[in-house]
């Protein structure tokens, strides 16, 4: 584990070394970006800090509406609420269909913020196919990851295509995929939508791909309406309005990021001697490896990566790759020459 004084770029000092860092989850780097800042710094003085007082206040400020309105539009769904977090959307989301009319089920990799501790996820996607064919008194509902790190779901949700999915009430946390992946970064609501589940509602954080604290959960307008109304979403503090503010206001800014990402992840698999070594979704920028010589090698010729155990010390080693719309062109080319030269040492 390494400590540092301030948030991680495309380089972070550690023991005063500089490394190149191609770990953690800002995507497109918006949170060291200075226009990006300058937004949320402008929105912070109009809207304030924080605002703790309940959505359900007779006091309303706009911008919590416009900025629901106008993700909806870029996820392709009916509507759409904030929160604070995306794991308080997903848990909103886990508890409102803990209920006798429904038999949750969960797909392999599904991340902690869909579940309680006492769910139980399926091993594999043949185990969880046969447990939803069992099902005969209760609604199914299925909870799983759009980027579940294994290259199961998205693009193509495989897996997921082979299930009777009009008759499965389908919940999925796109926290990896929303502003980076789909039409104009709107992530994988639209593809989802087209398979046609009984229902379907997509949670995320907007942290990765927009660059704030809060969360969000995509869906029809009944669905959300009905989220609304629960004492769940009532009573949490709702995400600061600044931060959902500067969403709307950075959209071209974001436009390019994106665009650069994806050159970026354009550049690393054309430089690349081999993938082999790694487990990636077409059109995602992280890259999964289990290696621990490899993480070695990456550090001691100066770049870090993504690698500890999550979500906790009892779970297995996460080492992952992830480019970000900061990387330039020298930091991928350096990047590939490393992977490159360990590949070729150890064949």
């Amino acid at each position: 584990m390494f400590t540092i004084d301030e948030f991680p770029d495309r380089t972070i000092s550690v023991d005063g070394k500089e490394y190149l860092y191609f770990g953690g989850t800002s995507y497109l780097g918006l949170q060291t970006n200075a226009d990006f800042q300058s937004l949320f710094i402008k929105n912070i003085k109009k809207y304030g800090t924080a605002y703790s007082a309940s959505r359900k206040s007779n006091i309303k400020i706009s911008i919590f509406d416009e900025v629901d309105a106008y993700l909806a539009k870029m996820s392709g769904s009916e509507s759409c609420i904030t929160l604070s977090s995306g794991y308080l959307a997903g848990q909103l989301l886990c508890d409102y269909f803990s209920t006798t009319d429904y038999q949750l089920f969960y797909a392999p990799n599904t991340h902690s913020a869909l579940y309680r501790n006492h769910q139980k996820l399926s091993e594999n996607w043949v185990e969880l196919e046969n447990s939803i064919k069992k099902l005969t008194n209760k609604t199914p509902v299925l909870f799983l990851d759009s980027i579940d790190f294994q290259a199961n779901n998205y693009p193509n949700y495989n897996y997921l295509k082979r299930l009777a999915l009009e008759d499965i009430i389908l919940i999925v946390d796109d926290s990896h995929g929303i502003g980076i992946t789909g039409k104009n970064g709107g992530g994988s609501f639209r593809f989802l939508k087209s398979l046609q589940p009984k229902n379907l509602l997509v949670s995320c954080s907007l942290g990765k791909g927009f660059g704030v604290q809060a969360g969000a959960i995509f869906g029809n307008l009944n669905s959300i309406d009905q989220l609304k109304q629960t004492s769940f979403f009532g009573g949490a503090s709702p995400a600061t309005p600044a931060a959902l503010a500067t969403i709307k206001d950075a959209e071209e800014l974001i436009k390019i990021k994106r665009a650069q990402l994806h050159k970026n992840t354009e550049l690393f698999l054309s430089k690349l001697s081999t993938t082999s070594i790694f487990v990636f979704a077409e059109g995602h920028p992280t890259f999964n490896f289990q290696n621990e010589l490899l993480a070695t090698y990456l550090k001691e010729n100066g770049i870090i990566v993504t690698n500890f155990r999550y979500p906790t010390e009892k779970d297995s080693l996460m080492s992952r790759i992830v480019l970000s719309a900061s990387h330039t062109n020298q930091d991928i080319s350096t990047l590939c020459n490393i992977l490159n030269s360990f590949y070729t040492c150890t064949q």
